[in-house]
C-alpha cells in the first residue's frame, strides 16, 4: 500500500514537472526575456519603430502599440495566441506566412480610430510544442519593421497617477508616462474546449498615458454579449469612444466580445468613465 502511494505521489510529481513551462528555452528561441504567470509565457514586441498620433496626440508603444504572444504549457502540448500591430503594407506578409507555417488567423481588425498612420491588428492562434511555435511566430515577427531585440527601458518620470488610482480602487503597472491595468473575468473562459488563463488574453485591458497634464486612454474589455451596450452607454456617457467592437478568437465559450475605446481629458474624470465602464462587467476588481 505505502509503495502504491509512493508511485502515485513520484508520478504526480513527474507530470508537474513535465508541464512546467520553459521559460529559458523560450527566452532563447525569441530573443528576449519575457515574463511568466502561472504556465504561461508571455513576451511583447512595442512598436517602437513608429511614430503614431490621434488627433494630435503622440501614441506611446505603452498605450496601444504592442504586439504580444503568449504560449500555455498545457501537458505535453502548448498553445498559442497573440496579436500583431501592423501598418497595411505588412499584412499580407504576416498572413501568408501564418499560414505556410500551419498557424490560425483569428482576426484582421482595427482598434483605434483616426489614428496616423493607420494601424491594423491580426490575432493568431497555434499549438503544438512550444519552442517550434516561438521560433515559428518570430519568423513571422521578421518580416515587419518590428524591433526583435531587448524592448528599451521607457524613461523614469514622476507623474502623479494619485488621481486615476483611486478612482480604480488599485494600484496600475507604471512604465515611463504610461500606467497599465488588468482585470482578469469571474468566470471560467475555454478556448477550443480548453481553460484559457487571463494571460492569455482574457483580461480586460486599460492603459492611460500621460501627455501635457491630460490622460489618453485606450484598451480592450473583454465582455459577454449582455455586457457591451451597457458598457458603451458608460463609456458614452463620460465622454470616451467606442472605437471598436468585434472576436479575437474562433471557438471561444463562453462568447466573447472586446470592446475598445479611446478618450483624452483630465485624468481624474477618465478614471472615472472607466470606472462605470467596469462596474457593468463581471470583472475582478
Amino acid at each position: 500500500m505505502k509503495r502504491s502511494t509512493c508511485c502515485i505521489l513520484i508520478a504526480l510529481l513527474v507530470s508537474q514537472v513535465h508541464a512546467q513551462i520553459d521559460s529559458i528555452a523560450l527566452e532563447k528561441a525569441f530573443g528576449k526575456k519575457g515574463t511568466v504567470q502561472g504556465n504561461v509565457y508571455r513576451v511583447t514586441f512595442p512598436r517602437t519603430d513608429l511614430k503614431v498620433t490621434i488627433d494630435g496626440f503622440p501614441v506611446a508603444p505603452g498605450l496601444a502599440l504592442t504586439s504580444w504572444v503568449a504560449i500555455h504549457k498545457m501537458g505535453q502540448s502548448s498553445m498559442m495566441m497573440g496579436d500583431f500591430v501592423m501598418l497595411d503594407s505588412e499584412e499580407p506578409k504576416i498572413v501568408a506566412k501564418l499560414v505556410s507555417l500551419g498557424l490560425g488567423v483569428t482576426a484582421i481588425h482595427n482598434h483605434l480610430v483616426n489614428e496616423k498612420p493607420a494601424i491594423k491588428f491580426l490575432h493568431f492562434s497555434g499549438s503544438g510544442e512550444a519552442i517550434k511555435l516561438a521560433e515559428d511566430i518570430k519568423s513571422a515577427f521578421a518580416l515587419t519593421g518590428t524591433p526583435l531585440g531587448p524592448s528599451p527601458v521607457p524613461a523614469a518620470n514622476m507623474i502623479d497617477w494619485s488621481a486615476v488610482e483611486a478612482v480604480l480602487g488599485t494600484k496600475g503597472k507604471k512604465a515611463g508616462a504610461v500606467l497599465s491595468y488588468s482585470f482578469p473575468r469571474n468566470e471560467k473562459l475555454l478556448e477550443s474546449g480548453m481553460e484559457m488563463p487571463p494571460a492569455m488574453g482574457m483580461a480586460t485591458g486599460i492603459n492611460l498615458q500621460m501627455e501635457g497634464g491630460k490622460a489618453g486612454t485606450t484598451g480592450d474589455f473583454v465582455l459577454l454579449a449582455d455586457e457591451v451596450n451597457p458598457v458603451v452607454k458608460a463609456l458614452v456617457d463620460n465622454g470616451i469612444n467606442v472605437t471598436a467592437i468585434h472576436n479575437h478568437m474562433l471557438y471561444d465559450e463562453p462568447r466573447l466580445f472586446m470592446l475598445h475605446f479611446w478618450g483624452v481629458g483630465d485624468p481624474g474624470k477618465i478614471a472615472a468613465g472607466l470606472k462605470a465602464a467596469l462596474d457593468k462587467t463581471n470583472s475582478k476588481k
